[in-house]
C-alpha cells in the first residue's frame, strides 16, 4: 500500500508515498475510510512529502475524504506538498477549500484547534 496512517490526538494522519494513480487511489481511499470509521477522530491530515506522481484520481481522493470528514464535523488539512503538486492543487481549486501547511505538525495543530 502507498500509505501509512497513525492517530495523533484524535487526528488521523496519513502519509502518502510513491505514485497516486487510479490503481493506488482505490485502495488508499478504502483504507482511509476504514481508519476513519475505527477512530474517534477530530480531523484528517494528508501528508504528500513522498509523492512522486499524482493524476486526477488523487484529486478525487482528496475531495472525497474532505466530504467524509466534513459530514462528521471534522477538519482536514494538507501538508508537505512539493512545488509541482502545489501548482496542481492551485489550478484544481483544492486550496480554496483546504488549508496547506509546510509541516505535518502545523497541519495537525490546525486540525486540533479548529
Amino acid at each position: 500500500m502507498n500509505m501509512t496512517a497513525q492517530v495523533d490526538n484524535s487526528v488521523l494522519v496519513v502519509q502518502l508515498r510513491g505514485e497516486l494513480d487510479h490503481h493506488a487511489v482505490e485502495g488508499i481511499r478504502d483504507e482511509i475510510e476504514e481508519q476513519l470509521r475505527q477512530t474517534d477522530y477530530r480531523g484528517l491530515v494528508m501528508n504528500f512529502r513522498d509523492i512522486d506522481f499524482m493524476d486526477s484520481s488523487a484529486l478525487g481522493l482528496i475531495l472525497g475524504r474532505y466530504r467524509s470528514v466534513s459530514q462528521h464535523s471534522g477538519k482536514m488539512a494538507l501538508c508537505e506538498v512539493t512545488a509541482s503538486l502545489r501548482k496542481i492543487f492551485e489550478l484544481s481549486g483544492i486550496l480554496k477549500i483546504l488549508p496547506l501547511f509546510e509541516t505535518e505538525d502545523m497541519a495537525i495543530q490546525f486540525v486540533k484547534e479548529s
